[in-house]
């Protein structure tokens, strides 16, 4: 079954950057769309960016254009998310799956991985 470890969490102030990752396995990831999903809860999850397959296409949500950079690494599994301008309001546990904007999602998510921005 699919696997995800997030990472790259932590805290940082208001205005700072943090780099995610989501090392992937269990399923060949170099097939699948990438998605980053953000939320306080597994219920309260939030589409926050997609790559495809290929990298040819990207997605963001509104509230993260202009400051997240979704990308991958095929040959590494692993896929990331770049955050810049960071505020209050991105606190959250951030997680990866399959799928996204265009996709469905996978079935399995990962523990995630905290970001806290204090202001």
């Amino acid at each position: 079954q699919a696997q995800f470890v997030e990472s790259g969490g932590g805290l940082v102030q208001s205005g700072g950057s943090l780099r995610l990752a989501c090392k992937a396995s269990g399923f060949p990831f170099s097939r699948y769309a990438l998605s980053w999903h953000r939320g306080h809860s597994p219920a309260e999850r939030k589409l926050v960016a997609t790559i495809t397959s290929d990298s040819g296409g990207i997605d963001y949500s509104n509230f993260a254009k202009g400051r997240f950079t979704i990308s991958r690494d095929n040959a590494k599994n692993t896929g990331y998310l770049q955050m810049n301008n960071l505020t209050s309001e991105d606190t959250g546990v951030y997680y990866c799956n399959t799928g996204g904007t265009w996709f469905p999602l996978g079935d399995y998510w990962g523990q995630g991985t905290q970001v806290t921005v204090s202001s």
